[in-house]
């Protein structure tokens, strides 16, 4: 290979084409992704509206610049304005995930009117910038494994009169599948408001219906000020959101905030946007995501009973992992390369010592099931 792959094993270096759920290599064998390329393919893969909705944009013009704009923009904007009933609130369309989350810190930075941050401990939100790096001298981190259930204890020494944002992903936790109370995050929320904070949430990987629902915020009953949106919301596409409240646009503005790069607001990108959001909607994939989700989670939990070597099953929507225990002699990552082998692309973190389970929207129960058989029978090679 002549492309650095950052310590990633590669496992087939010949994948040529896709087709929805499944992808295909060189020599015409197929391969059930459960991971949605990179958690990205939310429709899956090659996805025929998607494609059609791309040739028509290129037709016409795929980039623009910092002083024009075209009528696609602004539609794009709409549906996920809409969608948030962010009424007269605004978007930003970007490239990536981690430039969205990065981008909606620094705009809460230059408007909060307190100076530290507050976000959860352990939960990844951006691969570089003040939202990466989070040191202590601006953020603090709460520590959930310190958790016990009472709330008023474990927020006691927290200063919300000197919150400015809360930084919340909604449980992700990257790829460990790690949600919090709901409660917990209410009670956290309804703090850092009472006290004049603004509160940004982390879509990247939950939103765009990974969840079951459009977004993973919206099982915590809180009501966000900055939402910043990636991977399904491009269905593979390099695009990401930020979406403001009106009170966090009319913010933004009249502070002076800037920011630019070549591929902001880019038409192609909207356009994609546009029509994932309509596609999703016309299918009904978000309801679709909950009910398949449902089925996953009987199918895993059902596995969880028989086989004393899982330790938990953890997720929610289309978004689960199932974790192995740590004191019995598991091999984790071969149980991985047979799935593979058997054609059935899934995530492995080894030192978290589980099996990640993010199937494309469109996913259906008799792969679910094709699934579950296929590791049930690799898992009885290596239990006695």
């Amino acid at each position: 290979m002549k492309t650095l792959n950052c310590n990633y094993e590669v496992l087939n270096p010949t994948i040529v084409s896709g087709d929805n759920c499944y992808v295909f290599d060189e020599k015409e064998k197929k391969y059930l992704d459960f991971e949605s390329g990179v958690w990205c393919t939310a429709l899956g893969h090659n996805n025929p509206q998607i494609n059609e909705a791309i040739i028509s944009q290129l037709k016409n013009i795929s980039h623009t610049g910092y002083r024009y704009t075209t009528k696609v923009v602004d539609e794009a904007a709409g549906k996920v304005l809409e969608l948030l009933h962010f009424n007269e609130g605004k978007c930003v369309f970007l490239s990536s995930g981690s430039e969205a989350v990065e981008f909606g810190v620094q705009l809460a930075k230059k408007i909060m009117e307190k100076p530290y941050f507050l976000c959860l401990n352990n939960y990844f939100l951006s691969s570089y910038g003040i939202s990466a790096t989070r040191n202590k001298e601006e953020w603090i981190s709460l520590d959930l494994s310190k958790y016990d259930g009472n709330i008023d204890e474990f927020l006691a020494d927290v200063p919300f009169d000197k919150i400015g944002a809360f930084i919340f992903e909604p449980g992700n936790a990257s790829g460990t599948v790690k949600l919090p109370e709901k409660a917990l995050i209410k009670e956290i929320a309804d703090k850092v408001k009472s006290n004049g904070g603004i509160i940004v949430v982390d879509e990247v990987t939950t939103g765009t219906g990974r969840t079951g629902k459009w977004f993973g915020f919206e099982h915590y009953d809180i009501h966000p000020d900055i939402i910043s949106i990636g991977k399904g919301i491009g269905n593979g596409y390099p695009v990401s959101v930020v979406a403001l409240s009106k009170e966090i646009s009319d913010a933004a503005e009249k502070s002076g905030f800037k920011y630019a790069q070549s591929h902001q607001n880019d038409p192609l990108g909207c356009t994609v946007v546009k029509t994932v959001v309509s596609t999703i909607e016309s299918g009904n994939l978000i309801q679709r995501a909950s009910k398949m989700g449902t089925i996953l989670d009987f199918e895993f939990n059902s596995l969880s009973q028989k086989y004393k070597c899982i330790k938990e099953v953890r997720g929610v929507g289309l978004m689960f992992v199932i974790e192995f225990e740590k004191d019995i002699d598991f091999p984790l990552e071969k149980v991985h390369k047979e799935l593979f082998e058997a054609g059935y692309i899934v995530g492995a973190n080894v030192p978290a010592n589980l099996l990640r389970f993010y199937p494309p929207l469109t996913i259906e129960e008799t792969q679910i099931k094709s699934l579950v058989n296929a590791l049930e029978t690799i898992l009885l090679r290596y239990i006695s």
